[in-house]
């Protein structure tokens, strides 16, 4: 089941209290349901800071389930809480909900309503499985130890430029503080693993990420008069190349980094010079 990962990662911070037996039996009796419920979150996705129904479908789940819900959080994230019935520590447990602005070109029944949205970073199977984990452990309540918080967090892919959104945003509005929360769990589906199998690292496994934009100005000319222009693009061009070479020569071999220019934009027509070339890249390492 995809949804053990969540419930080892939680057994792995309590004290045994719960038999396997019990958790497994629970998690398949769900099985229907938690695909059936990450088949709708794939039909409907929905950009960063713009969760609506889904935040709202993820609240109506909770409150179902008895659990202190609160709805809106950082504009349309969600926070339950589940008391368990013996004394314990708190711990939460996060997914993420929203989706990338890409156009899904496959045929399933349950592909994409929304043109050029897609769940394609395994954000509806994130929020499916915390759904039924959370089912799963508010059946065992009377023998879960400790406090759980259930995250479900808006704009994991970065909020809108000039927004606010995200796990700060949460924060701020006291995700971790009522209650207290002393570790956090989650999980990333893959497809590089086996269905069923669990994956870890000892140390970082994923990379802190930041974002930048570089702007290269030129000269407007004519595609046939090139020496009365300055050309943007060719020098966008190096800059990439000696991007590259940041990564792979000025810097610690153990420490690995990655940098990426995702996009590039420039010129108006095939056959004029153009005036700016706009790139936007991403850097990400594990370092703090």
């Amino acid at each position: 089941m995809l949804l053990l990962p969540a419930l080892v990662a939680l057994a792995a911070a309590t004290p045994p209290a719960v038999p396997d037996d019990a958790i497994r039996t629970a998690t398949d009796r769900l099985a229907v349901r938690l695909v059936e419920t990450r088949r709708d979150l794939h039909a409907h996705p929905e950009l960063s800071n713009r969760e609506v129904r889904t935040g709202k479908l993820v609240a109506e789940r909770l409150r179902a389930l008895g659990l202190e819900v609160r709805f809106p959080v950082a504009r349309t994230g969600v926070i339950a809480v589940l008391r368990g019935g013996r004394p314990g520590r708190t711990v939460a447990l996060r997914a993420d909900m929203d989706a990338l602005p890409i156009v899904e070109k496959s045929d399933v029944a349950y592909r994409s309503q929304v043109d050029g949205v897609m769940h394609a970073c395994g954000h509806d199977a994130h929020t499916a499985i915390l759904l039924a984990v959370a089912e799963v452990l508010t059946g065992l309540r009377s023998s879960l130890p400790g406090t759980v918080v259930f995250l479900f967090q808006p704009a994991e892919e970065g909020a809108p430029e000039g927004e606010d959104g995200g796990a700060p945003l949460m924060i701020r509005e006291g995700a971790l503080s009522d209650p207290r929360v002393e570790a956090i769990f989650g999980l990333h589906v893959g497809m590089d693993l086996e269905m069923g199998t669990v994956g870890w690292a000892a140390g970082p496994l994923l990379a802190s990420s930041d974002t930048f934009t570089i702007e290269v100005e030129g000269k407007r000319a004519h595609g046939a008069q090139p020496h009365k222009g300055l050309d943007p693009v060719p020098i966008a061009a190096e800059m990439i190349q000696a991007l590259q070479l940041i990564v792979s020569r000025q810097t610690e071999a153990q420490s690995p980094k990655v940098l990426t220019i995702g996009q590039i934009h420039g010129g108006s027509r095939f056959n004029i010079i153009a005036d700016r070339v706009t790139m936007d890249g991403t850097l990400r390492w594990p370092e703090p």
